[in-house]
């Protein structure tokens, strides 16, 4: 950063963990609770639809997966691109994921609400004790099959702690990678239908996004698939599990539990339900994981245009080859990197190498050249219909 130049705003709309913050130098980053007009919002839970955004923003890192916290399509007209930190806190969603299918499978809940309510001074409690635990009677989960909906890098964790615990596994997500395919444990059978996957298993678990398509994913009329006494677990999303549908299968004896991550107002003291404070992400370890994730990502992204895990923009890394360096967020539109050449060649400056990358509607352009480019070529470029967004980034 060159002597006396003014330090980037990040604006920290939740608590972040220290060692994330920390991979951001003092030297060019000020870290501030309030302001107008941030360089960088950096969030975890924090509520930003109601918020206003200015030209001098830059990025916004949500320190977790989820993004339905932050209006993503209004950001990308700005040529902002939202950063999250996708498989940082996997391992400690798997962990209560585990949990929760043993509190399924030993009726825990109730269990414990049961000795909740006794008397510590009765004279028989040893009695009531032992009269009272044959209504909390478990089963145990070797042999019993676990259906997984969804099989990213938690799914597939999931998938594989199930399977270490005797479990068979039946899997289901017509959305899969390649990656993701590699990652999954061979002994995972694959379900050709979300209704066969609910069929065939005793304990489902669900692991997608929550966007249009998720919403409601499991429904009235799918849980009528399932076997009577199943377990279903609900630690992705609120709003991928129709609620009233659930609480009817439970009351029907349909579903012998449901166990989840987020405490609706109509699930909260229901009979069946054991409902958790949101704890999917919240471990020290993954807290960091993912403040280091997103930190290092903005990082990058600000010195030198490089664009991994945002959202709504491709993956672009080009390594440089020059000092001069414009970083450029438009429109996936036909003939951008011609007009993008025509306005560099206008002003004489040549391009010595250049990386396009698109996603959906969205795209990105990373273009290094030999010489330092002018205010009024930078202006042509923001001037090109489809240009959301354009970044000089010479080296310092």
């Amino acid at each position: 950063m060159a002597k006396g130049a003014k330090k980037l705003e990040v604006l920290v709309l939740n608590p972040i963990a220290k060692v994330g913050l920390d991979r951001l130098p003092a030297d060019r980053y000020a870290f501030v609770k309030e302001s107008s007009s941030p360089d960088v919002i950096m969030v975890r839970s924090a509520d930003m639809h109601a918020m206003k955004f200015d030209a001098n923003l830059k990025a916004v890192a949500r320190a977790g997966a989820g993004v339905n916290n932050i209006p993503v399509q209004a950001l990308s007209k700005l040529g902002v691109p939202v950063f999250n930190a996708p498989g940082a806190n996997a391992n400690a969603v798997k962990e209560l994921v585990v949990a929760g299918l043993l509190i399924g499978a030993r009726n825990l809940g109730p269990a414990l609400e049961f000795v909740k309510g006794l008397d510590r001074g009765a004279k028989d409690l040893d009695k009531q004790v032992e009269g009272g635990k044959k209504a909390y009677a478990g089963i145990e989960l070797p042999g019993h099959t676990l259906g997984v909906i969804g099989l990213g890098k938690i799914g597939s964790l999931v998938a594989d702690a199930a399977i270490r615990l005797g479990m068979d596994v039946v899997g289901y997500d017509p959305e899969i990678t390649v990656d993701a395919a590699w990652s999954l444990p061979s002994q995972v059978k694959k379900a050709a239908s979300l209704e066969a996957l609910l069929k065939a298993s005793d304990f489902v678990t669900l692991h997608v996004p929550l966007v249009e398509k998720t919403r409601n994913l499991v429904n009235a009329k799918n849980l009528g698939v399932m076997k009577a006494g199943a377990v279903l677990l609900n630690f992705s999303r609120e709003g991928v599990i129709e609620d009233a549908a659930v609480l009817q299968a439970l009351a029907a004896k349909k579903l012998r539990g449901y166990v989840t991550d987020f405490p609706s107002a109509e699930l909260i003291g229901r009979p069946g339900v054991v409902a958790l404070p949101h704890l999917g992400a919240s471990t020290a370890e993954a807290e960091d994981n993912c403040a280091v994730m997103v930190a290092d990502q903005v990082r990058e992204y600000i010195a030198h245009g490089t664009m991994e895990n945002a959202v709504n923009f491709p993956n672009a890394q080009m390594p440089r080859e020059s000092p001069y360096r414009l970083a450029i967020a438009n429109a996936n539109v036909p003939s951008m990197l011609a007009s993008i050449s025509q306005a560099m060649g206008g002003r004489k400056i040549n391009i010595h190498n250049m990386l396009n990358k698109s996603k959906g509607e969205m795209a990105y352009t990373l273009v290094d050249v030999d010489s330092p480019v002018p205010d009024a070529a930078l202006e042509g470029l923001r001037a090109i219909e489809g240009v959301l967004a354009v970044r000089y980034l010479p080296v310092e």
